[in-house]
């Protein structure tokens, strides 16, 4: 095995997260032309983007287990071709079961190489002894950007969304080439048990991963909503906050790793917890749109690095194998994003959407008072 603290695996790891952003965000200005092309309604389009969540978490769960018998690389190949493969079809498919089954596959291989990714994130930078995660997952973000910015403006010019796609797709798959001969070689066989349940300190480190995932799926679904209901924006600029966080979030995982390796694991979910805690009291005690918007900033800064020390954590803890407890966190957070922004509005339904936000800053309140127990030394 060829060491993994090289330029090229960092590279390649890099373009891996740049990938899987690109690839999910090529999805998002597709939406309204699946709608129209099918002609069903905002219920029958919300079963079938469903379908996107059951594929990526049932790939997740089996990515862990596969992991630890084939090593990351094979995964991260398969699901960064799945999704250039994939997206085409997206733009093609004619009847609401053709689309379920090709968002699902599309799922699937997103699901397989964010785990995978992330377990070989983990052993990039366990090798490498200082800190990257952050850094890695930054990629994700840019690719985030690129991706839905590329597609809509390749929308803009009447292009029409097949061709849009194979563009994209063929980005991809360039992308993928220069990835596939840099990934680690390595297969570490586990020899225990392929399937284990988190339990533990891993239990602990996937309901953290949780949280701060529902805390970014709200900012989306929801922070538009909170600030125009409280006459703070018009509703067209209802936007503005999210464009704000994601930007404060990019930025501060690129600079993260220069904190983690300043001030360690713990200050960072220390401190990074609780100025996203104050990023909520500022953003719902807002008179203004700026004190808002300064509240979107500090949520965004503060909950930027809190996912790559979890995952960092899941590579120094012996309860479960790497792979597995990498595998949970990434599930839980995506269970987070899925399940949870459905909940906020169960909360707001009974309660305002305010007392939502006030729900969210408390469960935060976890992550800050979690952050001795997670960093110590043996998990």
């Amino acid at each position: 095995m060829s060491s993994a603290d090289r330029p090229a695996t960092r590279l390649a790891t890099r373009l891996a997260f740049l990938v899987a952003g690109f690839g999910i965000a090529c999805w998002a200005p597709l939406v309204p032309f699946a709608k129209t092309r099918l002609g069903v309604d905002d219920g029958m389009l919300g079963l079938l983007l469903l379908s996107l969540g059951i594929g990526s978490v049932v790939a997740m769960l089996l990515t862990g287990i596969m992991s630890a018998r084939y090593g990351s690389r094979p995964i991260i190949v398969a699901g960064g071709l799945g999704l250039a493969l994939v997206l085409p079809l997206l733009a093609i498919a004619s009847t609401p079961a053709t689309l379920a089954m090709a968002l699902f596959a599309f799922g699937a291989a997103l699901g397989s190489i964010d785990v995978a990714m992330n377990i070989h994130a983990v052993e990039v930078e366990r090798a490498a002894k200082i800190p990257l995660m952050s850094g890695f997952h930054a990629l994700f973000s840019i690719g985030g950007f690129a991706g839905s910015a590329l597609m809509t403006a390749l929308l803009s010019l009447q292009l029409g969304p097949l061709a849009c796609t194979l563009i994209c797709s063929v980005l991809m798959l360039i992308a993928m080439t220069v990835t596939s001969p840099r990934l680690l070689r390595s297969v570490q066989v586990q020899d225990g048990p392929l399937l284990v349940l988190p339990h533990g300190f891993v239990l602990l480190l996937a309901l953290l991963g949780a949280i701060t995932f529902l805390v970014e799926g709200a900012m989306l679904d929801w922070g538009a909503l909170l600030v125009i209901g409280a006459g703070l924006v018009p509703e067209a600029q209802g936007g503005t906050g999210y464009i704000v966080f994601s930007i404060a979030m990019t930025v501060g995982r690129l600079g993260g790793d220069a904190v983690v390796a300043r001030i360690g694991d713990r200050a960072t979910l220390f401190w990074g917890s609780l100025i996203a805690i104050g990023g909520f009291v500022v953003l719902l005690t807002a008179p203004i749109a700026a004190v808002a918007m300064t509240g979107f900033l500090l949520i965004g800064l503060g909950a930027s690095n809190l996912v790559p020390v979890l995952f960092r954590r899941a590579a120094w803890q012996t309860v479960m194998p790497t792979g597995l407890a990498v595998a949970a966190i990434t599930t839980a957070g995506y269970a987070g994003i899925l399940i949870g922004p459905a909940g906020v509005g169960f909360v707001a339904r009974l309660g305002g959407l305010p007392t939502a936000f006030w729900l969210l800053a408390a469960l935060m309140c976890l992550v800050t008072l979690s952050a001795r127990i997670v960093t110590r030394p043996t998990g």
